[in-house]
């Protein structure tokens, strides 16, 4: 090839550039989020790993200053004697909770803000991962904290420390 042959062909190798990118699967562009130990080479336990749902990545992280209100729901029947995210089996009539990213197992505080009830539940398990939804009571914790009837509540949820 000659020397300024080259040149005659990179608006082709440009194209060709341009066409192949465009092909790009979006999924392979997009970084997977990655989970930090707290020292390198350190292991990060299966329930700090981040993990996806419905296209949604998650992110475990320890947060001592969480604080967050929003919608409460319960669950029960459907998944009672089945295994949680940690690994126990889930008892709907004990006092426990869903949350997508506290570590597990945690000790919640929940304030229901309509009737001032607190309540402090074991978060055993991942979720709601319903839009809006901030903790996912089980059947148990929300008949102790009065929503059971209504099915869901604006609450507040605290943080208090390992489960």
């Amino acid at each position: 090839m000659r020397p300024d042959a080259w040149v005659k062909s990179l608006p082709v190798l440009l194209a060709c550039a341009a066409v192949t990118a465009c092909a790009t699967p979006r999924y392979a562009t997009e970084k997977r989020p990655t989970a930090v130990a707290a020292k390198p080479g350190a292991r990060v336990p299966a329930t700090m790993r981040p993990y996806q749902i419905k296209g949604v990545w998650y992110t475990p992280r320890h947060d001592p200053d969480y604080d967050e209100k929003g919608v409460a729901s319960w669950y029960g029947e459907q998944f009672h004697n089945r295994n949680t995210a940690n690994g126990e089996v889930f008892d709907m009539d004990l006092i426990t909770a869903a949350h997508k990213t506290l570590p597990l197992p945690s000790i919640v505080e929940v304030t229901d803000l309509d009737t001032g009830k607190k309540l402090k539940v074991r978060v055993n398990d991942r979720g709601p991962f319903v839009a809006g939804r901030i903790i996912d009571l089980s059947k148990g914790a929300a008949k102790k904290l009065g929503i059971y009837q209504r099915g869901v509540a604006r609450v507040r949820v605290r943080y208090i420390g390992p489960g």
